[in-house]
């Protein structure tokens, strides 16, 4: 099993809150992440103190975290880094 890096690890944490509209409950974002809470926790507060995510609290849909614009540039910019890599082989 590879280990994720950190970049990779943001970038899962970041795309699993896009694929699920944009938000999600902190529980299921936890569990999807596969970290264990400590550094789950670790990561989101990384994330909210770079402004990528931001949390909400809201009486009928409770705690939810979503992502940013900053958020949602730092993955189109991951992508495009991936592909240049692919591209030349490196």
């Amino acid at each position: 099993m590879v280990k994720r890096d950190k970049l990779e690890i943001i970038k899962d944490i970041l795309k699993i809150i896009k694929e699920n509209h944009g938000h999600m409950k902190m529980t299921p974002l936890l569990r999807k992440s596969n970290l264990s809470s400590k550094r789950f926790a670790d990561y989101k507060t990384d994330l909210l103190d770079r402004e990528m995510i931001f949390e909400t609290e809201d009486k009928k849909k409770g705690r939810q975290i979503l992502i940013t614009p900053k958020g949602m540039e730092f993955l189109e910019k991951y992508r495009a880094i991936v592909h240049f890599v692919e591209e030349f082989d490196l």
